[in-house]
């Protein structure tokens, strides 16, 4: 048998590696989820989850990429070009933006169930053991010589949910709505630091010891108690708001790289009941009642307000509570 050159060895060896190449790289999709801060260790179990799902179905392997920080932080990163497939935000005032700026569809609360949010949450207060300032509603928050931890409602959707719930606090119980400003005004004094995101203000309460209280998502306070134990509380006021977390696919990157059958699937799986477990493990309030019943130890009943209900929606909400200029800038310019 005639020997083999050097060179026609390495010459067989790059063809096939040529003729191989591709179809390695054909299977393999990588996905970018655009997400707000607290939402970091949830979409650490769902991915592989949907990784081995997707894998196990189609004999694809999907590769997720994951990036965290301020909800309307994130949804401008996506605008100033941030290639996310999908965007998994915590209002849809942020999707709105994307949607206004032709980055998603005009009508992505209708590609997905029940207003295209998986998952929902609402306002509560972790506070020190023993509850020392005796906080028990929004208005304890506003009390003279109470510090309160809350995020930057201009950059974080959580300090925007915090700031519609203590203003819809008093106008759902009957209040005026120079009564909501003053109990606001009142509450943002007390606050010694605006981080820009939940994470932060997380630690801001917890590690930097601010604060006689944070107000935060009941899944992120649930979770910093399960991890810090008897060093905190959670407290829950009498009424909050109800904070949905919205999902969209990002189309004009999703089409640019062929990914859109992928990222549709990802966000479908949040609706799975594996999907909705998942989130139930990490305190969010999820659409599915058997796996809501399954984990109804997670959750006490809290009266509940949307954002529709008490300010006609995230559009008129955001034009008069948080647009420059708005109610927001001139409460806190006074403190």
């Amino acid at each position: 048998m005639a020997s083999v050159s050097p060179l026609r060895r390495l010459l067989l060896a790059l063809a096939l590696g040529s003729a191989v190449l591709p179809a390695a790289q054909a299977a393999e999709v990588e996905l970018l989820n655009v997400s707000y801060d607290v939402a970091r260790e949830l979409y650490k179990d769902v991915n592989p989850a949907f990784i081995a799902e997707w894998k196990k179905t189609t004999g694809e392997t999907v590769v997720i990429k994951q990036s965290h920080g301020g909800s309307s932080k994130q949804a401008r990163a996506v605008a100033d070009g941030l290639e996310g497939a999908v965007v998994t935000m915590n209002q849809a005032n942020d999707i709105d933006m994307l949607a206004d700026r032709g980055l998603v569809a005009k009508d992505w609360a209708r590609k997905f169930p029940n207003n295209a949010a998986p998952y929902y949450s609402t306002m509560v207060f972790l506070v020190r053991k023993g509850n020392p300032k005796q906080i028990r509603d929004w208005a304890d928050l506003a009390k003279p010589g109470v510090k309160v931890v809350i995020p930057n409602p201009k950059t974080a959707g959580n300090g925007r949910y915090t700031y519609l719930a203590a203003w819809g606090s008093v106008v759902k119980k009957g209040g005026s709505e120079a009564q909501a400003r003053d109990l606001v005004g009142r509450i943002f004094k007390n606050v010694p630091v605006l981080d820009g995101g939940g994470r932060a203000a997380t630690t801001t309460f917890t590690q930097r010891q601010i604060g006689d209280a944070l107000v935060t998502f009941e899944n992120e306070v649930n979770l910093v108690r399960a991890e810090f134990g008897d060093n905190f509380e959670v407290v829950y006021p009498s009424i909050s708001v109800l904070a949905e977390s919205p999902v969209a696919v990002v189309d004009k990157v999703v089409d640019r790289k062929g990914t859109r059958k992928q990222a549709t699937a990802y966000l479908n799986f949040l609706y799975s009941e594996t999907g909705q477990a998942i989130g139930a493990k990490h305190y969010m309030r999820v659409r599915n009642e058997k796996v809501m019943k399954q984990f109804a130890a997670n959750y006490k009943p809290i009266q509940l307000f949307t954002v529709d209900d008490v300010f006609g929606g995230w559009r008129a909400a955001q034009k008069r509570h948080f647009d420059d200029g708005g109610e927001f800038d001139k409460i806190y310019q006074s403190k």
